[in-house]
């Protein structure tokens, strides 16, 4: 069993197939055989944020949302509250530094300290991953 960050890219493609991936595959495997992960704290909102927009823009319903926010909160993901220090210059300088959203650099920034894979779909945050040498799952 083993421990990485997750970001919301790799649970969405669980909720909407168009958008479906092999890491995803992948990662439901992972949680299946026994691995955890980490997120940072606002990890469920970004994920609730974007399956709104989702229901806004009819991509996927009420009782699909509530179905899948069930199931997601079962996942053993502990999630990260970082100091506003943190907050404020490490992750903000990730973020300068890559060229990354707040949000990216800080799963950047979390899987640096934690010395843990990160699985992503994001595309940015890969290329962040490879300069910084944090392994992606």
């Amino acid at each position: 069993m083993s421990r990485f960050v997750i970001d919301a890219s790799v649970v969405l493609t669980w909720c909407f197939p168009d958008e479906n991936a092999l890491l995803a595959r992948k990662v439901a495997l992972m949680f299946k055989q026994g691995d955890t992960a980490i997120a940072p704290s606002f990890w469920p909102h970004e994920v609730l944020n974007a399956l709104l927009v989702g229901e806004k823009r009819k991509r996927i319903s009420t009782p699909l949302i509530d179905a899948f926010l069930a199931d997601l909160s079962r996942l053993p993901v502990e999630l990260h509250t970082f100091t506003a220090t943190d907050a404020f210059k490490r992750t903000q300088r990730l973020s300068r530094e890559h060229e990354l959203t707040a949000y990216d650099a800080a799963y950047l920034h979390l899987a640096e300290v934690a010395g843990l894979r990160l699985a992503t779909l994001d595309k940015d945050l890969i290329g962040a991953c490879r300069r910084s040498a944090v392994e992606l799952v």
